[in-house]
């Protein structure tokens, strides 16, 4: 079949873009990610040198990139004056009321004598740490339900970020790749202190409530027991200091152990925000090149958008052997005509002589150019051209004979 190709193609430099672009992207494919720099890359069990080659240059690259996107890198700010002193007052205070705990402690010892008759009446309330059943006790009943609910909605945004990472990979055309597989994990790994840390959260919550309660129900049951017993009022008295200097004692740990957690956090989120800077420096450094790229890809994009080209084919089927000969049938259809009124110029001399004229010729022929014209079949080179042409095509057809490719052609004539 003869098939005719038109393209239409954009300008010049829009191909040379689109090949440039292609070949950039060819090749980054195969760059290894390598963020710790060159002096922390070893060759590993297993890897080729030439695997271990392309990841040095991939390092030494990156370190490169590093140093030149050192203006770039995310900075932390320290510190300031006010901070630094109001952490060192912080720390300063740390036990600051132990004296007068101390003093407190002296003087209750001297009326203990006298409040040995209330202490016995109120020996039945609880004192210490609270116990494990007294947590259950005093624990709210829907605290569970609230985790379960919380930790759901976490879950489910989780969920969401976890596909808008995976939907910007794949814009990206890096789904699936070893960068991404490390960018899914590092999101579920921090997701996952996330989710702890709200569960700490919401635990350490529902248990600071249960002590505020069962300090309350120790404060009713302490007043309970005073009407109770009908103690004196000294005796109501002492018990009462005793029982506060308990509670100053626990809400005094409680305030230490804020604020070392106070301080404790301040200083695990400076530090958190300096290694934070760090992996956003060596991010940038690490994917400087993917993204350079795409901002190339999107420009070279857009203007190919703006020329178009398209491709057209059009298929023309060849004539068939047989339809090549028979389309010869209009002209031989003529040629036998002349053969026809040659033969009968042939034939009118003897037809004259037989009616008993004179034997001649008709004007312009001859014996001899008759003769001729008799002995020439115009079919049989179109013939030949079939046969050639049918077997050079389908080399296991079998060809008319001559004589019905004659009738077939004479049919023609009509």
């Amino acid at each position: 079949m003869a098939v005719q190709t038109v393209q239409n193609l954009p300008a010049q430099f829009i191909q040379d873009l689109g090949k440039d672009l292609a070949t950039q992207i060819t090749a980054q494919s195969g760059v290894p990610v390598v963020a710790s720099g060159i002096a922390g890359i070893s060759q590993q069990a297993g890897e080729s040198d030439a695997d271990f080659a392309r990841r040095q240059q991939a390092a030494q690259d990156f370190t490169t990139r590093q140093q030149s996107l050192a203006g770039l890198a995310p900075q932390v700010a320290s510190q300031d004056a006010l901070q630094t002193q109001a952490q060192q007052i912080a720390q300063a205070g740390i036990g600051s009321f132990q004296p007068f705990l101390t003093a407190a402690q002296t003087e209750a010892g001297l009326a203990s004598g006298l409040g040995t008759s209330a202490l016995g009446g109120l020996s039945a309330i609880p004192t210490g740490a609270m116990t494990t059943a007294e947590t259950q006790q005093f624990m709210s009943p829907y605290q569970s339900q609230v985790i379960d609910a919380s930790l759901a909605e976490f879950d489910r945004s989780k969920q969401i970020q976890e596909q808008q990472i995976r939907d910007q990979q794949a814009k990206l055309g890096v789904l699936g790749a070893g960068r991404a597989g490390v960018q899914l994990a590092e999101f579920g790994t921090g997701a996952a202190r996330e989710r702890a840390l709200l569960q700490a959260g919401l635990l350490q919550q529902g248990f600071n409530q249960a002590q505020a309660a069962r300090q309350q129900d120790i404060a009713n049951r302490f007043g309970l027991a005073q009407a109770q017993q009908g103690l004196g009022a000294f005796r109501s008295g002492l018990a009462g200091q005793q029982a506060a200097l308990g509670a100053q004692a626990q809400a005094a740990t409680g305030q230490d152990v804020a604020q070392l957690g106070t301080l404790g956090a301040l200083n695990q989120a400076q530090a958190q925000a300096q290694l934070d800077a760090q992996r956003e420096a060596a991010r940038q450094a690490a994917f400087l090149p993917e993204q350079q790229l795409d901002r190339f890809a999107a420009q070279v994009t857009g203007l190919m958008g703006g020329y178009p080209g398209t491709t057209q084919q059009t298929v023309v089927p060849n004539p068939t052997p047989l339809q090549t000969a028979l389309g010869v049938g209009t002209t031989l259809a003529g040629i036998y005509r002349g053969l026809g009124e040659g033969t009968r110029a042939f034939n009118a001399p003897f037809q004259k002589a037989a009616e008993g004229g004179r034997i001649g010729y008709a004007e312009g022929t001859d014996k001899k150019g008759i003769m001729k014209m008799a002995d020439i079949d115009p079919l049989r080179d179109e013939y030949e051209k079939y046969v050639f042409d049918l077997l050079e095509q389908r080399p296991e057809a079998v060809p008319m004979s001559f004589e019905e490719f004659r009738k077939m052609v004479r049919s023609g004539q009509g």
